[in-house]
């Protein structure tokens, strides 16, 4: 083999290992990035309207609450860790989460209380340790206020929220399974608080909600 094909080969072998590291690099700083910074999220239901409709895009926010580092293969956990978080969460924040009743699901709601806070529901309205809540953002879509022995929907408790748990309600109120149905939520089940709406589709007139886009949720 002459001096000029070793020289040629040995130059498309640097080649190869330098795009197989730039590859492992950017997949190690995606999935890092991803699971410890920031992770972008899409509203599949209309359970948190209006402040966030079916088709709006956003970016939720990893580490306020304390980032984690959760491997696993065929569904059996290698590794967890949580880092310490900046700040817990708070009456108000938009989270994304762990559904209770199927940890593979993401679900989104709005925590309207925290442990140690009592909450209680009368005829659609929301009371906090006794305090009538005022909430805007709230809708109901159904006229109707169903009575307790009919649903936990519309009157509901009170109950004290255990340590450690949050009791968390979709803002479209008549339309949302929640903690009224199937109780607080453990804190652990906690992926990231809901910051940005990068890009909004409305699948029904397929087009874009330009104004609705680069917005804060709250």
């Amino acid at each position: 083999m002459s001096s000029g094909t070793r020289k040629s080969k040995s130059s498309s072998e640097s080649t190869i290992k330098e795009w197989l590291k730039a590859i492992i690099f950017s997949v190690l700083f995606v999935v890092t990035f991803r699971g410890v910074v920031a992770q972008a999220y899409q509203i599949p239901t209309g359970s948190m309207e209006n402040t966030l409709l079916v088709g709006d895009y956003l970016f939720i926010n990893k580490m306020l609450y304390g980032s984690e580092i959760d491997l696993g293969i065929s569904g059996h956990q290698l590794l967890h860790y949580r880092f310490p978080a900046f700040r817990q969460p708070h009456p108000g924040d938009v989270i994304v989460f762990r559904y209770p009743e199927n940890i593979h699901q993401d679900c989104i709601k709005r925590c309207v209380a925290v442990g140690g806070q009592t909450v209680m529901i009368r005829n659609k309205t929301l009371y906090v340790d006794g305090v009538q809540q005022v909430e805007p953002y709230v809708i109901h879509i159904d006229p109707r206020i169903l009575p307790r022995e009919v649903s936990q929907r519309d009157n509901f408790g009170p109950i004290t929220v255990p340590k450690g748990y949050l009791f968390m309600m979709g803002d479209n109120r008549d339309n949302s399974h929640d903690s009224r149905f199937w109780g607080p939520l453990a804190v652990g089940l906690i992926k990231g608080k809901a910051m940005i709406r990068y890009f909004s589709w409305d699948g029904e007139h397929s087009s874009i909600r330009f104004n609705r886009m680069f917005q804060p949720i709250g």
